[in-house]
């Protein structure tokens, strides 16, 4: 599928907004913490920062606000609701520890909830695809969810240690999460590759049982929006390298220097640390893209694609 650099954007960065504010709702950081307050701003500014760029992925933004309506049937409008409530307990955590130095635990924990909901909301908005088989597995949740959690810690790992100093807790959790997060993408490409659960152009046609089928002549004699969107196509060499792309900046990089981190100064382990952060978040729009664009429409089978080439 073509993919929408709003929804690269959206997927990613609320992601990591989410990740981190669930971390500081656990009280991992001291409340009166400098780290404590920035991490607050950061983890509001990025859940924004995505939720925005959502809404330039649909037809008309000005109509985002009727996509609240339909929560009872659409992963998307739980989504957003889901978004809208979480705000809630984060702004009066916000505003608890930036102006009275202080931690509500209770709410904390509601907080960190709520944001791991609302990713899972997200990712459901793709992995509910029936039409698209690749995405139509708990894998796609699992891996949304821990690269949540992922980012969010590489990011206040980076807050604390400029701040003050390296916590080897929130660096362990950040090793753990990027490890565990790699090993459900692995198993979800492995799924990809055996193809597992694949349609054909005989299956999407019920015509299997009369031999090979093949397109004789396309419905449409011009490109339109299904061609463009749900056919898009990206050569497997390409693909190739931006999956060794992802992997380096998302995995390789960030677990040396977070390693490198725990054994450093607390200068040089700062620097590390914003070099692992800005490394992680390169290598996650990377994989977001290839995730999107990797993808094959079941549609697609009706203009003579094939859901597993890729190129």
């Amino acid at each position: 599928m073509h993919p929408a650099f709003s929804v690269i954007v959206f997927t990613t960065f609320s992601g990591a907004g989410y990740g981190l504010a669930a971390l500081l709702g656990l009280g991992l950081v001291d409340p009166a913490s400098l780290s404590s307050k920035l991490g607050y701003f950061l983890a509001l500014g990025l859940i924004s920062l995505g939720l925005l760029s959502s809404t330039l992925h649909l037809g008309n933004p000005k109509n985002a606000i009727r996509a609240f309506s339909q929560w009872r049937s659409s992963w998307l409008s739980r989504e957003g609701v889901a978004a809208i409530v979480t705000f809630v307990p984060l702004g009066i955590l916000a505003l608890a520890s930036i102006f009275f130095d202080s931690h509500i635990g209770w709410l904390g924990l509601i907080a960190a909830f709520l944001c791991m909901v609302t990713v899972y909301f997200t990712s459901m908005i793709y992995a509910s695809l029936r039409t698209v088989v690749m995405w139509n597995t708990w894998l796609t949740s699992a891996t949304y969810l821990v690269f949540s959690i992922a980012s969010g810690a590489v990011i206040l790992a980076m807050l604390v240690a400029i701040v003050d100093g390296v916590s080897s807790n929130i660096t362990q959790i950040a090793l753990a999460a990027i490890l565990i997060g790699w090993i459900f993408k692995h198993l979800w490409n492995q799924r990809r590759e055996l193809g597992f659960g694949a349609s054909s152009m005989e299956t999407a046609t019920g015509m299997g049982h009369l031999g090979k089928v093949r397109l004789l002549e396309r419905p449409h004699a011009m490109e339109n929006y299904l061609t463009r969107e749900m056919g898009f196509r990206v050569a497997r060499k390409h693909a190739d390298k931006l999956w060794k792309t992802a992997v380096t900046l998302g995995l390789i990089v960030p677990l040396v220097l977070l390693a490198l981190s725990m054994v450093s100064s607390n200068g040089m382990a700062a620097f590390l640390l914003v070099v692992s952060t800005l490394s992680i978040m390169a290598g996650l729009m990377t994989e977001r893209w290839l995730f999107f664009a990797t993808a094959n429409h079941a549609v697609s089978l009706y203009y003579g694609g094939d859901a597993l080439d890729i190129g």
